[in-house]
């Protein structure tokens, strides 16, 4: 079994309010999930309003086709016109790990 996390620091756009924050960070949570089949969340930067981290996870067998998931995530978030993803931070649990 892998699991793989990711986690996206994102720079939100035109964002004046907590409240237009989820507006924007809610709907990308959601279709990471609907898409994508992994569990993601706002993971911090809750009290920024012009600033979000969303993290993910995924379970997979076949480490290749958790790193082709990953990459298609990343690939969406990046592609986002509402946000600028300024990192993404990538980390892989295997068999072998104690």
């Amino acid at each position: 079994m892998y699991v793989g996390t990711l986690s996206f620091d994102l720079l939100l756009g035109d964002v004046r309010s907590l409240k237009e924050k989820r507006s924007v960070v809610r709907p990308i949570v959601a279709e990471l999930h609907r898409k994508f089949a992994v569990s993601a969340a706002e993971v911090g930067d809750q009290d920024l309003y012009r600033r979000a981290e969303i993290g993910l996870a995924a379970v997979s067998g076949d480490p290749g086709h958790l790193t082709d998931l990953l990459d298609r995530c990343e690939r969406w978030v990046a592609g986002r016109p509402e946000v600028e993803l300024l990192s993404a931070r990538r980390r892989f649990h295997g068999e072998h790990d104690d």
